[in-house]
C-alpha cells in the first residue's frame, strides 16, 4: 500500500493546513509532536543532532560505550523526521562535526588546519545522508531503509576522495559486543546495518508508544502491541549476531607460537621520528636479541615466526649495508624467520611500505607493500599545488607508492595475511590477504605519533572486527604500542603498554578457508546500499506525484 504523502506549508516544517499527517505505519507521531510542541521544533531538533554525534563519539574508543551506538542512529533520525531537506542537511552536519572533530583530534600533531581540514571533509557525507534519511522516513519500513543509508554513506565516504577515510564508522564501535557477530556474515557494513537497524526499530517502537499514549493515534492496544513487536524485532536484531560467526565458520588447522618485538621509539608523540631512523632500528634489533636470550634462558618457547612492526626500519636494509647486517644478524641469533616493516626506496625516489619475510638462513624473501596509504602523510596528492599553500608539507620528502597484491606471506609453516596500519580501516585489503591463503591475520604498525591520544585504541577495535569478520586471530605489533594478540570473536587477550618497549610469545590457532563474510566480499554492502538509496528516490518520486495531483 502506498502511503499517502505529506505536503508542507512554505515556511515551516509542520504539514500544510487541511493535509493529513503521515500514516503512524510510517512515522508515528512526530509531525504532531513537532507541532504541538510549537517554536520548541527547532530547539529538539538541534538537541537531538547533538546528542546523535555524541552518541556515536563515546561509543568509538577510547571510551567504548558501545551500546550508544544505536542511540546515536536513532537520534539523527528523530532530529530529521518530517523536517525540509535543507534542515535534514545542515542537522546531518551538526551531527557529523560533534562526532568528527573531537574523533580525529589525533591528526592535530600535524596542525591545526590539517585536524580540522580532515574532520571537515568526513562531515560533508553526513549531508546527503541525513537529507536521504529525511526522506526515507517518509516511506513505509523505513527502520531497514535508513539502516541502509547509514551504510551507503559508509560505502563512500571508505572510497572517495583519495581513496577513502572510513574512520568512526557505526560497526568500529562494535569490536567485541553482541553486534560483532554480524561481521562474520556480511564485514563491518551488515554490523553498521544492525546498529542503525536496532535504533531504528526501537525508535519506531518509542514514538508509537508516546503517540498511543497521548491519543493521537486510533486503537491504542493495537499500537501499543505493535510497539511492543518493535522492541523484540530489536531484541532479535541483537541475539542473531551470537549465531552469525557459526554460519560458515572456518576449519581449525593447527597451531603456530609467533612472537612480538615492540621495540619503542625516541621522541614519542612527534610529528618525526627520521632523525632517529638508526635508533628505531636498532631498538628493534635489540628487541629480538633479547627475545632470543629469553628463549635461551627458558623464558620463552622458541617462535616459530618473530613479527616486527611497520617502520621497524626506515632505513632500506637493500641500499643499506649495516641495516642488512644488524637485521640479517638479529634473525641468525632467534633462529626463526622475521616479518620486517621497513621502507624500501625506488631508484626515482618513491618508496614501498614494506613487510618482508628475513630468513634466517636465506635473507629477504617475500614482501607486502601497503595498499592504503595514508593522503599528506605518507604521500603528497597533487604535491606541487598543496605545497604552495601548506609548506611544511615539503617535509613528506619521499612520496610512498600503494602496493597492489593480496598480503599472504609463507612464514614459519603458516601462511600470514598482512595488512598494515591504515590497511585494516578498509574491507578489501584483509578479505583479499585471507582470500589467498591467510591464517592468521598479522597487522604491522607504526602508531609512534599517536600514542595517548585514543587512535592506538581506535585501530585495535578495527582490527578486533577484522577477526571476527574472517574467523581468525589477529596479531597487531606496533612500534611504541598497542600491540595486541585478538582471538577470533573479538576479544583482545594480550595488550602492550604504549611508549614502552615489549616482547610477547603466543601460540595460535591456525585456520584454513574463508568465512562467510570472506566468500560474500562486497555484495552485501552493494545491495544493502542499494536498498537505502532507492527508498530515498521512492521518496522523492511519491512526493512528485502526490503534489501532482
Amino acid at each position: 500500500m502506498v502511503a499517502e504523502h505529506t505536503e508542507r506549508a512554505p515556511d515551516t516544517d509542520e504539514p500544510a493546513p487541511g493535509r493529513s499527517q503521515a500514516p503512524p505505519d510510517r512515522w508515528p507521531s512526530t509531525l504532531s509532536l513537532g507541532h504541538r510542541w510549537g517554536g520548541y521544533d527547532l530547539l529538539w531538533r538541534f538537541l537531538a543532532a547533538v546528542a546523535s554525534g555524541l552518541a556515536q563519539l563515546f561509543a568509538l574508543p577510547p571510551y567504548g560505550w558501545w551500546w550508544l551506538g544505536p542511540l546515536s542512529a536513532a537520534l539523527l533520525a528523530f532530529a530529521v523526521a518530517g523536517t525540509r531537506l535543507r534542515r535534514a542537511a545542515w542537522l546531518g552536519g551538526l551531527a557529523a562535526a560533534v562526532l568528527m572533530v573531537p574523533l580525529v583530534s589525533w591528526q592535530g600533531i600535524f596542525g591545526l588546519d590539517v585536524w580540522l581540514l580532515i574532520a571537515a571533509a568526513e562531515c560533508v557525507y553526513f549531508v546527503p545522508m541525513a537529507m536521504g534519511l529525511s526522506l526515507a522516513l517518509r516511506m513505509p519500513l523505513w527502520p531497514a531503509t535508513t539502516a541502509a543509508l547509514w551504510v551507503a554513506q559508509e560505502a563512500l565516504r571508505a572510497r572517495w576522495p583519495l581513496g577513502g577515510f572510513p574512520w568512526g564508522k557505526l560497526a568500529f564501535a562494535q569490536p567485541d559486543t553482541p553486534f560483532s557477530g554480524y561481521a562474520a556474515l556480511g564485514s563491518s557494513p551488515l554490523v553498521t546495518f544492525a546498529v542503525a537497524l536496532t535504533g531504528g526499530l526501537a525508535l519506531w517502537s518509542v514514538l508509537r508508544t508516546v503517540s498511543a499514549l497521548r491519543g493521537a493515534e486510533p486503537g491504542r492496544g493495537r499500537s501499543l502491541a505493535l510497539s511492543g513487536a518493535a522492541l523484540a524485532a530489536a531484541a532479535a536484531v541483537v541475539a542473531g549476531a551470537t549465531l552469525a560467526p557459526a554460519v560458515g565458520r572456518p576449519a581449525e588447522s593447527g597451531t603456530v607460537t609467533v612472537a612480538m618485538v615492540q621495540g619503542n621509539v625516541p621522541g614519542v608523540g612527534q610529528v618525526s621520528i627520521t632523525g632517529e631512523r638508526a635508533q628505531v632500528l636498532r631498538n628493534h634489533v635489540d628487541g629480538v636479541h633479547d627475545l632470543a636470550d629469553a628463549v635461551r634462558a627458558g623464558a620463552y618457547p622458541q617462535p616459530d615466526v618473530v613479527l616486527l612492526p611497520e617502520n621497524a626500519s626506515d632505513i632500506d636494509p637493500f641500499r643499506d649495508p649495516e641495516a642488512e647486517r644488524l637485521i640479517s644478524g638479529a634473525a641468525r641469533d632467534i633462529g626463526a624467520p622475521l616479518l620486517w616493516g621497513l621502507s624500501r626506496f625506488n631508484d626515482d625516489g618513491t618508496r614501498y611500505i614494506q613487510s618482508v619475510v628475513w630468513d634466517p638462513r636465506t635473507g629477504p624473501g617475500q614482501a607486502y607493500d601497503k595498499r592504503f596509504l595514508v593522503p599528506f602523510g605518507e604521500y603528497i596528492p597533487y604535491r606541487d599545488f598543496f605545497t604552495r599553500f601548506v609548506a611544511r608539507l615539503e617535509q613528506v620528502g619521499s612520496d610512498a607508492v600503494p602496493g597492489t597484491e593480496p598480503g599472504a606471506l609463507e612464514a614459519g609453516g603458516t601462511t600470514l595475511a598482512v595488512a598494515i596500519c591504515f590497511d585494516v580501516a578498509f574491507d578489501r585489503p584483509v578479505r583479499e590477504s585471507v582470500a589467498a591463503g591467510g591464517q592468521v591475520i598479522v597487522v604491522p604498525t607504526n602508531n609512534a605519533n599517536y600514542n595517548f591520544t585514543g587512535q592506538s585504541e581506535q585501530q585495535l577495535a578495527i582490527t578486533q572486527l577484522r577477526a571476527v569478520e574472517h574467523g581468525r586471530t589477529a596479531v597487531v605489533v606496533s612500534t611504541s604500542g598497542i600491540s595486541a594478540v585478538v582471538e577470533p570473536d573479538g576479544s583482545a587477550v594480550y595488550t602492550s603498554p604504549e611508549a614502552e618497549a615489549d616482547l610477547h610469545v603466543a601460540e595460535i590457532t591456525t585456520v584454513e578457508g574463508p568465512s562467510t563474510a570472506t566468500r560474500l566480499g562486497a555484495l552485501p554492502e552493494a545491495l544493502l546500499s542499494a536498498v537505502g538509496l532507492a527508498a530515498a528516490v521512492a521518496a522523492v518520486v511519491v512526493g512528485r506525484r502526490a503534489r501532482s495531483r
